[in-house]
């Protein structure tokens, strides 16, 4: 038996979300399981031809046969759930028995989502650009132990009393301001309390018996590690642990022995939803090609998202925090046009650092023209560094292979310059980490390919040879 981990390398959408599903298809994994975060998580697959938004639900579900959690550490929104679920049901898939919420996940309430938004109408022009979820609110309940919990769910009076309390407290900071009614919600989960009755249960034992049976089990990263609350660029993160700390803290239960495979998804150029530092952002053409090949919206939000060149001191960052034993590298065909291809290689500051807006290096700009002043190609938890009046991006220029790779099913089936690309990224994670951590899989294309060897668009490299 082994537990696989899907993790998030950069500030989300990197296409986790396609990678389980792919994992899923090889039939092993009897035990699929988020442990952290909420609905502003989005993983968008295509399967047989239909489209599946998830949200709060695991992938999993489109996997008959395979159990779904999510775990203590997640913040569940039950309107989300249900909606989520219903649509799977009215595209015919069973979900009956196979999806359950840890009695120890806690509650996202309306009242949270209220709170996000008015929070950020407080914070203006230094707001964290939150998808207004709810989801901080519902985690600082949570860490202020006045949260609800999904177990008070199934006990009427004491969630009413916890309920009430928060909206008091609620109230007193915010006054009139917040249009919220408590008694509505209260009547709304009167209404859910009966459905959720076997939904809501202990899952420290399933996730005990499963390792015990020597099931495979997949746990489904939800955001990414740039968006950590401890590793990430705090403050303009998520309220939760999203890298391999969050999954012993949010599933209880996993023996960290058993914990095989790593895997980090990196997408082949960055993105970003939302507001903060991005070093490598292109505000110019390179960025706008970047945003309409890649299709590049948010599927919780619709947002565009920024876009720019993949940052290799942020990857150090996170193949060290989260100790990734392989990697998959995503959505590499976006590439296929670009006369040139950049990745940020260092840092530049200024000798003496300003609070200021970026100032991102452009495609135009050499190597050689910039002037060395302070170069680091660690990643700063001092966000002032990443938002310096001056800062520069040492950028490295690879030549585009201007063909399409969409339809590529192995290795040598990639023009050179593709494979030169992959290889210099491999070889540099290498050399960070002192020992071979390999680019397994290569996403390419959209949709879902069943079989990563041999069909589609996502295949397996592992090694320069073909992939019988």
């Amino acid at each position: 038996m082994s537990v696989t981990a899907v993790l998030g390398s950069q500030w989300g959408d990197e296409g986790k979300g396609k990678l389980v599903d792919n994992l899923l298809a090889e039939g092993k994994f009897k035990l699929t399981a988020r442990f952290g975060g909420g609905h502003n998580a989005g993983h968008t697959l295509v399967v047989n031809g239909q489209k599946h938004d998830f949200h709060i639900l695991p992938c999993g579900l489109l996997s008959p046969g395979t159990i779904n959690l999510i775990g203590d550490g997640c913040v569940v929104h039950i309107p989300q759930f249900e909606k989520e679920l219903a649509s799977l049901k009215d595209k015919g898939i069973d979900t009956n028995g196979r999806i359950f919420i840890s009695n120890r996940a806690h509650v996202l309430f309306t009242l949270h989502q209220l709170i996000d938004h008015l929070e950020e109408a407080e914070l203006g022009d230094s707001k964290v650009g939150t998808t207004r979820s709810g989801i901080g609110p519902a985690y600082t309940s949570k860490m202020a132990r006045s949260g609800v919990r999904m177990v008070d769910i199934k006990d009427k009076a004491a969630f009413d009393v916890r309920l009430r309390r928060q909206a008091e407290s609620a109230r007193k900071r915010y006054g009139d301001r917040l249009q919220y009614s408590v008694e509505k919600e209260i009547a709304e989960f009167d209404e859910y309390r009966a459905r959720l009755s076997s939904v809501i249960v202990n899952t420290l034992p399933i996730v005990v018996k499963a390792q015990q049976r020597g099931d495979h089990i997949l746990l489904e990263g939800a955001n990414a590690l740039l968006l950590d609350c401890n590793h990430g660029t705090y403050p303009y993160v998520t309220s939760s642990s999203t890298g391999l700390s969050g999954i012993f803290s949010g599933l209880g239960g996993i023996e960290p022995a058993n914990l095989k495979e790593i895997i980090g998804v990196v997408k082949s150029y960055q993105t970003r939803v939302g507001m903060g530092p991005f070093p490598t952002e292109q505000l110019n053409d390179y960025g706008k090609q970047l945003q309409e090949r890649g299709q590049e919206y948010g599927t919780t939000t619709g947002r565009r998202r920024r876009t720019g060149a993949l940052d290799m001191c942020a990857l150090r960052h996170a193949v060290t925090v989260d100790c990734y034993h392989t990697i998959n590298l995503t959505k590499l065909d976006v590439l296929d046009d670009f006369d040139e291809i950049l990745v940020g290689v260092s840092y530049i500051y200024p000798k003496s650092s300003a609070n200021g807006h970026i100032a991102t290096a452009s495609a135009n700009d050499n190597v050689s023209e910039i002037e060395e002043e302070e170069e680091e190609t660690s990643f700063p938890a001092n966000l002032e560094k990443l938002v310096a009046e001056g800062l520069q991006v040492k950028y490295k220029k690879f030549p585009g292979w201007k063909q399409d790779i969409s339809q590529c099913r192995k290795w040598s089936d990639l023009p050179k310059r593709a494979q030169e690309y992959v290889e210099w990224i491999e070889k540099e994670i290498q050399g960070w980490k002192g020992k071979n951590i390999p680019i397994k899989y290569i996403g390419v294309g959209p949709g879902l390919v069943k079989d990563t060897k041999t069909a589609g668009q996502r295949f397996r490299k592992t090694s320069p040879e073909d992939v019988p």
